[in-house]
């Protein structure tokens, strides 16, 4: 007889409100607060269902808005504040922009330029490097959720073209057809760690290191470490992408996808018009820092640069007279997921609130008495487990100081131990909600949760000796 298979969803709807009644139940451990315990609780309850897919995405979500207030965490208006984030706009302007480019059919144009640079010959496994060598470039620049944004209609262009039909559902989410969009995502946040205005994460953790440790980190001593653990990261985690995809199992026809997008059709005047808002919205994203010293503090963000390109979508005319994007269009932005990052924000929000954060953080200090490599490996394991659950700034903003603390405590390098915790900060992969890339990726409906959970895990171990490994070498070399 043949055993009966539990439905993983149905184990996720049992242990997320089981790991919460544990917290509800139990005292908390020593020297942290009841609030905190109860979101211990909280983030597994969320953990469980959104790795499971117990409920929808989005469904998940609503937890901190229920569970904060009754927590004592926040009254339920502030905890409704607390799901919005200029990030959001990003997203939504950003999804607005994409959904124009595929409407007029220039994504394809960007696409075959990359086709074009994997050659005849090029099969799947070079054309997912290809993607993410060019998204990790491009990440470097400007923010990990704008570049996901611009690669991502690309990347489904080119599925489409070399797409031999659909599974049972519509969309194919074997082999390639869900690698591209994971390997992009995973690539755009890895290609932020480049330099330090690859993502606010950055910048905010060499702010808090100068202020608490005295430890300046230029520009140019940022990039020393990030472009190394660049180059070395995107090949690695395209290997991890293909063998949890399977990618050489399931052939993908590269030369098929080149003639399918290669119409030799001439430039459309819909095409002509949108390609200068496509790039000044781009130059406008990589000078944002310096747009935004000359102006009120928080008045010109990459959120604030998506709108007004957006605005301008609804506004401007394509010359067949209707604008480049209408409202009905507009309508297939990917809403649910714009909700579910909104739900990690407040799980965020709540970890601060409740005092979880800073217990974590209180918990590194006994590690001063581990020698210093140890110290520096626990710790960027550590960060790297939180900011799956919390956001990267989140997670920057609660650890780095703790660390910073660590570091004047030992009287070391700040390289050696505070670098490594900023790199990690930015270093979560598992879960569609954790980074916005993965939420952008994720609003394909090409990649399986099983897949981006295992393919993230992967990714997560070897990036905590990926990161240490590197800024120690270098370190020691300079």
């Amino acid at each position: 007889m043949t055993a009966r298979r539990i439905d993983p969803r149905t184990i996720g709807r049992v242990l997320g409100p089981l790991a919460f009644a544990l917290t509800a139940l139990t005292a908390p451990p020593a020297g942290m607060a009841p609030a905190a315990w109860l979101v211990a609780g909280l983030t597994l309850w969320m953990a469980a269902w959104w790795m499971t897919e117990a409920v929808p995405l989005a469904v998940t979500a609503m937890l901190p808005f229920v569970i904060l207030p009754l927590a004592g965490v926040s009254d339920a208006e502030k905890t409704a504040s607390t799901y919005y984030s200029p990030i959001l706009f990003l997203l939504l302007g950003g999804a607005f922009i994409a959904l124009a480019i595929e409407r007029t059919g220039l994504h394809r144009r960007l696409a075959l330029a990359i086709l074009r640079a994997v050659g005849a010959d090029g099969g799947p496994v070079r054309l997912l490097v290809a993607f993410m060598l060019s998204t990790a470039l491009l990440s470097m620049f400007i923010s990990n959720t704008s570049t996901a944004l611009i690669m991502m209609p690309m990347a489904l262009a080119v599925l489409e073209g070399g797409s031999s039909g659909g599974d049972a559902e519509g969309v194919q989410q074997d082999g390639i057809h869900g690698a591209l969009p994971m390997g992009i995502a995973f690539a755009a946040s890895i290609g932020g760690l480049g330099t330090i205005v690859g993502s606010p994460t950055n910048a905010i953790a060499v702010g808090l290191l100068d202020k608490l440790a005295g430890g300046r980190i230029t520009f140019a001593e940022w990039s020393l470490y990030g472009i190394p653990l660049v180059l070395l990261s995107v090949p690695l985690a395209a290997y991890i992408v293909a063998r949890v995809q399977r990618v050489a199992e399931h052939p993908f026809d590269v030369a098929a996808a080149r003639a399918a997008i290669d119409s030799h059709a001439a430039w459309t005047t819909p095409e002509k018009r949108l390609v200068p808002i496509a790039f000044v919205t781009f130059i406008a994203w990589v000078t944002q820092p310096l747009v935004a010293a000359a102006l009120p503090p928080g008045a010109w963000t990459d959120g604030t640069i998506a709108v007004i390109a957006a605005l301008a979508l609804f506004l401007l005319p394509d010359g067949t007279g209707r604008p480049l994007l209408v409202w009905q269009e507009a309508e297939r932005a990917p809403w649910s997921v714009i909700f579910m990052f909104g739900g990690g924000l407040a799980l965020a929000a709540g970890m601060s609130a409740s005092g979880l954060a800073k217990w974590i953080g209180a918990a590194l200090l006994p590690l001063e008495a581990w020698p210093l490599l140890l110290v520096a490996l626990a710790v960027t394991v550590l960060v790297i487990v939180i900011t799956e659950f919390a956001s990267n700034v989140a997670t920057a903003t609660g650890i780095v100081p703790v660390v910073a603390s660590l570091v004047v405590a030992l009287g070391v390098d700040p390289i050696l131990l505070a670098l490594p915790a900023a790199l990690a900060a930015s270093w979560g992969f598992m879960l569609p909600a954790g980074t916005g890339p993965n939420a952008i990726a994720w609003a394909t409906g090409r990649i399986r949760i099983g897949a981006m959970v295992t393919a993230g895990a992967l990714l997560d171990v070897a990036g905590a000796v990926l990161i240490v490994a590197v800024v120690w070498t270098i370190a020691a070399l300079t």
